[in-house]
């Protein structure tokens, strides 16, 4: 039986959905474990860029029942890949030239706190007389491997932007997919998550994160952690 779960947190927090199967039994490649398993979920959200010199951060966890639990929005001080500078809600004065500069990070972690699979982007934008002149947007990605050449592996990765010189906004996409095959499931059937992150930049500096992650199996506790800076 599906379920959709839709919940809006106060503030600036962002919506988060879960369409996934009912409970099941989990499999006998988890070599025991007892966890309740959840499949077919999906979760989604947006997030707002803070200003320069700040993070912004949000942890949701799959409860009991399959249900996401969605963590407060934090505003912490940035990891040090954007420095303190103009607040990104300022805008160029006309015919001045300013760059900036935001990071964005889609991770998802087991219960027990070890991060699986993780897509993570870099963008860089110009602009001049309220357009963006130039931007780009790197993305890279990360995953969890095993000994014995066993793990999380990446799938596929790709990514684009819709405009790259004199545009009124950039949005950017990054997407990958992982596998996985090792002790916990040898054949690699089981597990298979897809992250997708989605970054607006606009000509005033404005700029919104938003992430999607696809899960094929996944266990109570698992938790995915995304953010912007």
């Amino acid at each position: 039986m599906n379920r959709r779960i839709a919940m809006t947190a106060a503030a600036t927090a962002a919506l988060v959905s879960l369409t996934g199967g009912a409970a099941i039994a989990a499999p006998a490649q988890d070599t025991g474990r007892t966890g309740q398993s959840c499949e077919g979920v999906r979760l989604s959200g947006e997030l707002p860029v803070p200003p320069a010199g700040q993070a912004v951060r949000q942890q949701v966890t799959i409860g009991p029942d399959c249900k996401p639990e969605l963590g407060p929005v934090e505003y912490v001080e940035a990891s040090g890949a954007a420095k303190p500078g103009k607040s990104l809600q300022a805008a160029p004065a006309a015919g001045e030239t300013s760059s900036r500069q935001v990071r964005s990070w889609n991770e998802m972690f087991d219960c027990c706190n070890i991060r699986m699979t993780g897509v993570y982007t870099a963008s860089t934008w110009n602009t001049a007389d309220n357009r963006v002149t130039t931007a780009s947007t790197a993305a890279t990605q990360q995953w969890n491997r095993e000994p014995w050449n066993a793990g999380w592996s990446l799938n596929a990765a790709s990514g684009k932007d819709d405009c790259t010189t004199l545009c009124p906004s950039v949005n950017s996409e990054a997407h990958a997919d992982f596998t996985y095959r090792g002790i916990f499931d040898p054949t690699g059937k089981w597990y298979a998550n897809a992250h997708h992150s989605y970054i607006r930049l606009n000509a005033d500096f404005t700029a919104t994160c938003t992430f999607d992650v696809e899960l094929k199996h996944s266990f109570v506790g698992w938790n995915w952690q995304r953010g912007c800076e």
